[in-house]
């Protein structure tokens, strides 16, 4: 058998529980907001301390890496530059063969390091998600002191 069930909510009133909005002083809500404030900056600034630390991380090993590549290219490439040059001297004198090669090459890398620089620049180290957070606290901020 169901028992009748009162339809007032339940209210448990605590001590420490804050009272609403409008029966509270104006320097407690204050002294509430001040302190809200600084855990929410404390907390932005460690995000961006995350967020900048994983960055740097991920782009010194991607460097390493870029370099390790890098060099074994380079003796790679030489040897290939080598097995041109000495191709091409089999139909034309040596220092022509080497100077079409050496001319080839010089345009093939230029043309890599104006993309490699472009690249570069798009990817900038910016905290993008500490930028938005910090806006919607700001505009969070706004709304508390209506």
């Amino acid at each position: 058998m169901k028992e009748p069930r009162d339809e007032r909510p339940a209210v448990f009133v605590h001590e420490d529980e804050e009272k609403p909005r409008g029966e509270r002083p104006l320097g407690d809500i204050l002294s509430d907001l001040s302190g809200e404030f600084s855990d929410l900056v404390r907390q932005e600034i460690t995000l961006a301390k995350v967020e900048l630390s994983q960055k740097a991380s991920r782009t010194a090993k991607d460097s390493v890496l870029i370099a390790v590549g890098s060099f074994l290219s380079y003796a790679g490439l030489l040897a290939l530059i080598a097995a041109a040059i000495i191709g091409l001297a089999e139909v034309m004198a040596w220092w022509l063969s080497a100077l079409i090669v050496g001319a080839v090459v010089l345009i093939i890398g230029y043309i890599l390091i104006q993309k490699g620089s472009s690249d570069l620049k798009k990817g900038a180290l910016v905290p993008k998600e500490t930028i938005e957070s910090l806006k919607e606290d700001k505009d969070w901020a706004k709304e508390q002191m209506k």
